[in-house]
């Protein structure tokens, strides 16, 4: 069910680039030749507290085993050394409604994440994080919300990494609701279907590809996003120079509805994608109100100079004119009170 999108890498420059010309700290390999057998182990052996990038690569391989990088840990940095980033996919399959083995319950949406990231300062490169959650699989499991990496710490950074899931593929979230974090994705390839990029970050999406699975309907395939953005934060969810894709039918996929987290009216999520490409997937009415009430044209979306045959500009499609939109860019959502600008971002 998962697409495959390779992305070159010539050696390990990418990991140079961020290590100041030195090689990795620790590298990872299914085989036993490297320095530990899981990247998880890796982590677990980093020094916490760090002020540089901690860098450790991974060999190619499907590393199956759930992620959590501390936010004790800040500065790490994953570093795939394969030709393209399906060449190391770190995974899981846990479900929200997955029973935990213990008896406790189910894990719930945040507990599904195959790979969470409360560490500050976490980069990384040319690899694939999956949920492989298997729907048709599980018809027992209703909550099938799968997520595939969560983020809850400030100044993240993606470069040419792939997200698969269906629902919930990716969690951009904060360590409270009072937080801001930021995330930046370069170049970078996200799939699923319903709500698949959501939270209350401040998260943008830089060139690169969002696909939308089909979920076989005719009239409602899902949702790319589902954005909880707080009231006092004026940047969500910004997609420049994206390509949005799908195989589902024309007209059946949304670009996005309004998350209210236990209801709560202060989350008043926004989203701006501009100087895109949007499929047909995407039709006259591309935004959708959220159950509970929640109305789209309360939110904060807004669409600017795309094109393709799903960008129309309809009354059910905001735009921001050339003057709004020059207030909307990739160095206003990430700059924050300490001027963060992440190499490559513009």
């Amino acid at each position: 069910m998962f697409t495959v999108l390779g992305v070159a890498l010539s050696g390990f420059a990418g990991a140079a680039a961020a290590h100041e010309g030195r090689g990795p700290d620790a590298t990872v390999a299914l085989d036993g030749h490297g320095d530990f057998a899981s990247v998880q182990a890796a982590i677990d052996a980093a020094p916490a507290g760090a002020t540089e990038p901690w860098v450790i690569a991974v060999r190619p391989g499907l590393y199956r085993e759930l992620v959590r990088v501390p936010a004790t840990k800040p500065f790490l940095t994953l570093v795939g050394t394969g030709r393209h980033a399906q060449d190391v996919v770190i995974a899981y399959d846990n479900a929200n409604g997955t029973p935990k083995p213990d008896g406790s319950g189910p894990y719930g949406t945040s507990g599904s994440a195959s790979v969470t990231l409360d560490g500050a300062d976490f980069t990384a490169r040319n690899l694939t994080f999956a949920n492989l959650f298997d729907e048709a699989a599980h018809p027992e499991i209703t909550n099938r919300q799968a997520v595939a990496v969560l983020t809850r710490a400030d100044r993240l950074v993606f470069d040419r990494v792939r997200f698969l899931g269906n629902q919930d593929t990716l969690y951009v979230n904060s360590s409270a609701a009072t937080v801001v974090a930021r995330a930046y994705f370069r170049d970078c390839y996200v799939e699923g279907d319903v709500d698949f990029i959501f939270g209350r970050a401040t998260a943008v999406f830089d060139g690169g590809q969002v696909h939308s699975l089909t979920r076989g309907s005719t009239t409602n395939n899902g949702y790319v996003t589902a954005p909880s953005t707080m009231i006092d934060n004026p940047y969500g969810f910004l997609f420049t120079r994206v390509r949005f894709t799908s195989d589902a039918p024309a007209g059946t996929v949304f670009l996005g509805r309004p998350w209210h987290p236990s209801n709560d009216p202060n989350a008043i999520g926004q989203v701006l994608i501009r100087d895109s490409w949007i499929g047909d997937h995407v039709g006259a009415v591309a935004w959708a109100d959220f159950s509970g009430g929640w109305s789209w044209r309360d939110a904060r979306f807004a669409e600017h100079h795309n094109r393709g045959p799903g960008a129309l500009v309809t009354d059910d499609r905001p735009q921001l004119d050339r003057s709004a939109a020059a207030a909307f860019t990739v160095r206003a959502y990430l700059a924050g009170a300490d001027g963060w600008s992440p190499r490559g971002s513009h």
